[in-house]
This record gives C-alpha cells, structure tokens and sequence, in this order.
C-alpha cells in the first residue's frame, strides 16, 4: 500500500467539506476522484500533498514513497527555454554523463594504480547510468515534449512568453519525466488537445508507478481509472472499477439506500402511529405499551437520507423561429496570423437540426474558425453566408459576453430588460444560482459558474444556430450531462468547438476535423470517428484516385491545404477545395466542384430514401390496423349475417392486401 487516507476531516468557517473520507492507493494503482465541483475534491489533493492540514483523520505514505503532485493551473516562473525548463529533471542523470565522459579523457593519460581506481570507478557509474537508463535521457525528454503537444520548432522557446496553459503543460512534462511512485493529477486534460490527451492515456496506462487523479473528463477516466473515489455531500464511497462502471453501480446503490431508507421510514412512521394511538386510549396499560415502543424507537439506527440527483439544472433551449433548411454556407474561407497559416480555402454546409463539432490540435485554427462565422473575425478570403431566419447564439470559451462589474441579476436584465424579477430569478435558478447568489459580481465567479452564466445568456437569447467554443470547460459531470440532454432535445442548429470526447460522442450528428489544413468530414459521432480516422487519413494522405473516391462515397469533405509555399506548381500533387481526389498535373478545378456536387447530391438522395422509408412504414402500419379492426368487425353475429356488410368489408380487405403488397415490396427494396 503506498499511500492510506482515513478519517479525512475539514471545514472551513464551520461548513463541512470532507468529513470521515477514507481511501487507499496500492502499487501501481491508477485510481481517480471524482465529484461535483465544490465537493472538496481539490481540498483533499492539498491535504494528501500536505499543503493543507485536516481538522481530523490522517495520510500515511509507506516508507520511502515519492509523489508528485500537478496543481490545475500550475505556473512556471522560469526563463529557461520548454527544453531546458524540462531537462532540469534529468540534471543528476546529465552530470553523471558529463562525469563518465571526463573518466574516458583521464583514462588516455593515466596510469598504474590512479588508473585502475579510475577503472573502478568508471564501471560504478557506467553500471548506474545504465540502471537509470541514462543513454535515453534525450529522447525520453524530447518525447514528452512532443507527446504533450509541443512542437520541435517550440522546444526554444522561453517559458516566460508562454500562456498559463502551455506553461502547465511544462509542469506535467516535468512531473512525468520525474518519475515518482506516485502520480497525483488535478485536471491534467484542460490544456491539452485531443492528440496529448490520448498519448497521456497511454503514457499513465503503461506507467510504472501509482496515479491519484482528478478530472471531469469521462473517456479518459473510463481509459485511466480502475478505482473511483466518489466524494459526495462531505463523504467518500470506493468504486472498483472505471467510470462507466461507477456511474451504472452507483445508481444501484443509489436505489438499494433509497428502497431502505423509504422502507424505514414507513415503519418509523407505522410505529408512532400505533404509538399516538395506544396513547390517545388513556389507560395505564396502553400508555405502558406506548412507552415501550417509544424506547424501540429511540433505539433503531436512522439511515441517512440518500443523496438525490442534481437535476434542477433543467436547460431548455428553444429557437425563437425555425430557420430555413439551408443554415449556413461557408464558403472558401483562408486565414492567416503574419507568417502562421492556419487554412485555406475551406468550405461546408450545415442544415437545419445538424449537431455538427469542429475538432482537432492546439493551433490549428477551430476557435479561429468559429470567430470568423461569428463575424468576430473577418476572413482573408472567402465568405460566411447564413441562411433564411438564422439567428445565431455565440458561446465563448473565455466569456467576452459577460461584464465582471456586474451582478448575475444586472447581468440578465440589463441584456433583457422586458424580463420581470421572477422571471430573472427562475432563469437564474435553472442554471443553479438560487437566494443571494443572483447579487454575486461575475468578477467573482469561479470558471464553472461563468459558464453556466454564459449558457443561461445563450439560453435568453432564443437563438437558432447556436455556436459553442468549447461549452463543457470548467463544468462538473452533472453540468455536461445536463448541457448534453438539453442540446440532443434542441430543435434548433448546433456548431461547436471541443475536445471533450464524452461530450462529441453524446451530443454530435457529425463531426469535422480540422488537420493540417484540412477539413475532413465523419458522417457521425466519436466512436464513428475513431473507427474511420486512420482508414480516412490514410486515403487521404496516399493521393490514390480510387481511394479518395471511396473517401468521397463515405462522406469525407477535404478544404484546401494552407500552402507553405508561394511557387507550388500547378503540376504538384495538392487538395483542391471541397474536392474528394487529389488533383494533378492542371487537373481543372472544376473537376473537384463536380465531385462535391456529387457528394451534396448523394446525401440528399440518402436523405430523401429515408423520408420514403419512414412514409412507407408509416403507411403499413396504418392499413395494417385496418384490417385487424376489418376482421374484428366480420367476427360480429350482426355483420357476419349480412352479405351486403360483409362483401363490403371482404372488398376493402382485398383492396388493403394487394396495397400492403406493393408496401411490403417498395419497403424492402428502400431497406436495402
């Protein structure tokens, strides 16, 4: 056991936080903790660390035990390049280097007893080179940096010009190339893309040591975890196994402590019935009796109410009018920041009721992206058109729509002043900001609760395009899975930006992956795009005609490369826009066009078979249960004697047969 929490206590200003929260770490054990946020999760991180003392309880590290510890925003002040800043970690291994090589220059002059000693000693520290593995040191260093999304061009880079987030990054780096027994994690994925977050997945999977996280992240503790520490209204509850299995156990459970507690309250309830009623007789014997069950009572251990669910978070996000089907074009857009090319020429199409999410790397331009469709940004070249009655809801990641020096009730009816203070406060309410909490400056919210202000904004606006910049950061699990059900129920249009892998999955009809320029379309959710990528990418990136073609039958959407070079001939291999096939030598550019018609074409007609399809069933299922209430009606004594009713009703059940014929026919060649 390397590390054993018991009896965790602490409260600050008289409000319980953690109260009795017991919990072990073995070897190599990967265990994560979750809970809403405000739970005490990050509490009980500073107390394992020892930056925090708890009122009771202790942390026990067996003997010898190393952990390091990454804090949510960890800063780095420090004006050594990312690599130096890194290869601090490795300074006892480089000095051993440096020793060993300064042994190999004095054995060439050396001689007789000096030597030898010498020779000792070189073997010594050869042996414990190899031991640490020290001859890796420069590529170990070089591939954390990369795995965690640094580039090689980035490696000089000064710490001092990095945002906090790369500079969290850098602290991660330097954690993991530490190496301690145990790891111990708080929210290492906010500043990682998708690429750094799955080689992270990895990275701890095969690490050869203990990890202790905590992280709203759902796909990556279902890939990390085997252990799920639950803090909940103060206490902890211990889940063997990853977060899927923690979520479905833990409504078993829930239901288990529900069915007990309800069941001893009915009896506690029966009991002081019989009790007030033994009572109200007024004799000697039945009070005796009353007093006695009075004292069994007193006696029975009270089950704690169970926890309800969190559900008052109720988003209902309705368009103010339906949009025409055609919901925004956009058409040939580039942009570029001085010398950094982030896309060019890139083009789609969103209809009405579409969830579509825009993923991909750190840099590649998808805030960009959604800032020039926002209209917030102007594009280099190309153009954004929406479509009829489209009125667009912006979210933004760093909440530029909200005023610091405003309270959260100014916030709302300064923006909507027709609003009534009930009608503000239940708004408020939905997205839980109760009582005195609507009188709180925005300045001092917390990053959750500047999100959820943003969405209750979004939600007032009864926009019908909604455009979401990565909605989910700085939200608890409740929060997403609310936000989740209130966009799968949304009548409206969704387009989003995000790396949140559960979310994509739960909530996107479609996904567009922004990489290396390209925009490369997946007809469907996350686990869609993790089974098409590497087939997609490699079709894509091979140039083959007859690969790209079956690309484009699948439904993958290519924009235009960000040229690095201005004298590309037109001879070159290169992405024409919105094309499936890689042109070459001149090939027209209207090739390309004919193509993506091709596609759009393609999809409506998949669109239209299904209309037909649902029609035709629709219409089965009609005539069907007409004539079952024809045979019900045939069976009666009154109809089954009258030839005239009866011929009439033998007469519509040929007729329903010969169209159920046809139905059951155009049904099956539609299904194919």
């Amino acid at each position: 056991m390397l590390l054993s929490c018991h009896n965790i206590c602490k409260s600050f200003d008289g409000k319980d936080i953690l109260k009795g929260v017991s919990f072990h770490i073995e070897a190599n054990e990967k265990a994560a903790i979750v809970g809403i946020n405000g739970a005490g999760k990050t509490t009980l991180l500073k107390i394992i660390t020892g930056q925090l003392s708890p009122d009771e309880g202790e942390v026990v590290f067996a003997k010898d035990t190393s952990f390091g510890y990454l804090a949510q925003n960890q800063n780095i002040d420090s004006g050594n390049t990312i690599y130096d800043e890194l290869k601090l970690v490795k300074k006892d291994t480089i000095e051993l280097e440096e020793k060993i090589r300064e042994a190999e220059e004095q054995m060439k002059v050396l001689t007789g007893d000096d030597l030898t000693k010498l020779m000792n000693d070189y073997t010594a520290m050869t042996h414990h080179f190899q031991l640490i593995d020290g001859y890796a040191w420069q590529s170990e260093v070089a591939g954390v940096a990369r795995g965690l999304g640094f580039t090689d061009e980035e490696f000089g880079k000064s710490i001092s010009t990095l945002s906090g987030g790369q500079k969290t990054r850098v602290a991660l780096g330097k954690l993991l190339l530490q190496k301690p027994d145990l790891i111990i994690l708080d929210e290492p994925t906010n500043h990682l893309d998708m690429n750094s977050i799955q080689w992270l997945e990895t990275y701890l999977l095969n690490y050869k040591g203990a990890v202790l996280i905590v992280s709203h992240d759902r796909y990556f503790l279902d890939k990390i975890a085997g252990k799920i520490v639950e803090i909940d209204q103060t206490k902890s509850g211990i889940y063997n196994g990853n977060y899927s299995f923690y979520a479905t156990e833990k409504e078993k459970r829930r239901a288990i402590a529900w069915h007990a507690y309800i069941n001893q309250q009915q009896e506690i309830k029966h009991q002081q019935e019989v009790i007030d009623k033994l009572k109200s007789f007024n004799r000697e014997k039945s009070i005796k009796r009353a007093e006695s069950r009075e004292k069994m009572l007193e006696k029975i251990e009270r089950i704690e109410k169970p926890t309800e669910v969190d559900d008052e978070m109720k988003i209902k996000l309705t368009p103010s009018c339906v949009s025409g089907n055609d919901v925004l074009n956009v058409e040939g857009i580039s942009k570029s920041f001085d010398n950094a090319h982030l896309f060019e020429n890139i083009s789609f199409e969103i209809k009405r009721g579409e969830r579509v999410a825009i993923i991909g790397d750190n840099g590649t331009g998808k805030t960009t992206m959604l800032k020039i469709i926002n209209g917030l940004l102007p594009p280099d070249a190309g153009k954004i058109t929406l479509g009829v009655k489209v009125h667009p809801g912006y979210y933004d990641q760093e909440h530029h729509v909200l005023h610091d020096e405003k309270t959260l009730f100014e916030e709302i009816s300064d923006e909507y002043p027709t609003l009534n203070n009930t009608e503000i406060r239940n708004t408020l309410a939905a997205f839980l900001f109760t009582g005195e909490d609507v009188f709180k400056r925005v300045g001092d919210l917390s990053g959750g609760e500047k999100g959820r202000m943003s969405l209750a904004k979004l939600m007032l606006s009864e926009a019908n395009l909604l455009l979401l910049d990565e909605p989910t950061n700085h939200l608890d699990i409740t929060s997403k899975e609310v936000l989740e059900s209130a966009l799968n129920g949304y009548e409206g249009t969704v387009l989003y930006v995000s790396h949140d892998r559960y979310f994509i999955n739960k909530t996107a009809t479609r996904i567009l992956d922004l990489t290396n320029g390209v925009l490369v379309n997946y007809l469907g959710n996350y686990d869609y795009y993790l089974e098409h990528h590497d087939e997609r990418m490699a079709q894509i990136l091979s140039g083959n005609q007859s690969a790209t073609a079956t690309a484009a039958a699948s439904g993958v959407l290519l924009g235009g490369a960000a040229s690095t070079s201005s004298n590309n001939s037109a001879a070159s291999s290169s992405i024409k826009a919105n094309s499936f096939q890689y042109a070459g030598d001149g090939a027209d550019a209207s090739d390309g066009k004919a193509d993506w018609k091709a596609q759009k074409a393609a999809a409506a007609m998949q669109k239209k078979k299904e209309k037909e399809l649902k029609a035709c069933e629709e219409e089965i299922a009609k005539l069907e249960e007409r004539n079952e209430v024809l045979n019900e009606e045939m069976s009666r004594p009154e109809i089954a004697t009258d030839l005239a009713e009866l011929r009439k009703r033998t007469d519509e059940q040929e007729d329903i047969t010969a169209k159920l014929e046809v139905l059951y026919d155009k049904w099956a060649m539609l299904s194919e």
